[in-house]
């Protein structure tokens, strides 16, 4: 597991800006000593419930991303306990605790380059003209992985208070590949 080899850089070195057209993006960096087999659990519209099956899944992972429609900052803390998160604010999103997540956030790992976004109705740049080798997304509660131009595209689906399959995802990042498998909780 990398989780112990990942630094989280503070200060000036954190944060690049890049430009997409007439848009800058925040991108907020992860060096690892290697991305040859980095482990990101995935998880999205959780509404307020993080389930333990959840915990259980996401424990060896290096990083964690949450795509929005947290429901409430328990979540992310509980989430942190297992691993350093990345979150965007989801539609639902509301109140004090929420107003300080971004709407979109880009993550990169080593060479690898991950567009975060809550609804991808909203997405607003090309991934594939703009470098990104992936982009993650939820909203629609149905898990869903493809490529389109060479990005993939990862929903993790739901993992909140619904009858909804109850899915989270685990994105590995081995070598110059990245891939996705789709975790379905049976509850």
């Amino acid at each position: 597991m990398l989780y112990r080899q990942v630094k989280l850089l503070h200060s000036t070195e954190k944060i690049k800006l890049y430009s997409s057209g007439n848009q800058e993006l925040l991108v907020m960096s992860i060096k690892t000593q290697s991305a040859d087999d980095c482990l990101i659990g995935v998880i999205s519209d959780t509404h307020g419930l993080l389930r333990p099956e959840v915990i259980k899944i996401f424990e060896n992972t290096d990083l964690i991303i949450h795509a929005g429609d947290i429901g409430k900052h328990e979540v992310l803390e509980t989430l942190r306990a297992v691993s350093p998160v990345y979150a965007v604010r989801g539609n639902m999103d509301v109140g004090g605790w929420a107003r300080n997540l971004p709407e979109t956030q880009v993550v990169e790992i080593e060479k690898f380059f991950i567009y975060v976004l809550h609804n991808t109705d909203e997405l607003d740049i090309d991934p594939a003209a703009a470098g990104f080798n992936a982009v993650i997304y939820g909203h629609t509660h149905l898990a869903s992985i493809e490529r389109k131009s060479n990005v993939l595209f990862l929903n993790p689906g739901t993992a909140g208070p619904f009858r909804a399959p109850i899915t989270v995802a685990l994105l590995h990042l081995r070598g110059n590949f990245l891939d996705a498998e789709l975790v379905e909780l049976n509850l």
